[in-house]
């Protein structure tokens, strides 16, 4: 099942990364965007690891282990959106054309 789940969200943040740069191409660099999701994910979960702590030290066990099991996914989804990878600018026009020189001029 965490399996579905990580490849569910891998399909839908290349997917978001694709219209992003369908919309932006020049503007955007979409490797800087990865990075920023990873530190507001690094900070959320760190967040809600000092929430478990709180939690924990208040005696309110139930909460604690909610907060806990929160961070451990944020944790699994920095796992996944840093595994991503992401075309550096520029690099994807060169990689289309390599690909139709390898096919040969004649290849449709």
């Amino acid at each position: 099942m965490t399996q579905l789940h990580d490849l569910r969200l891998r399909l839908l943040v290349q997917q978001e990364s694709e219209r992003i740069a369908d919309t932006q191409p020049t503007d955007l660099d979409l490797s800087v965007v990865q990075a920023r999701c990873l530190c507001w994910l690094a900070l959320l979960a760190e967040a809600h690891e000092d929430q478990a702590g709180d939690a924990e030290r208040r005696g309110d066990t139930e909460q604690a282990m909610g907060w806990f099991a929160d961070s451990m996914r944020l944790r699994d989804v920095i796992g996944v959106v840093s595994s991503i990878e992401i075309p550096l600018p520029g690099t994807i026009e060169d990689d289309d054309k390599s690909a139709e020189d390898d096919r040969g001029p004649l290849a449709a």
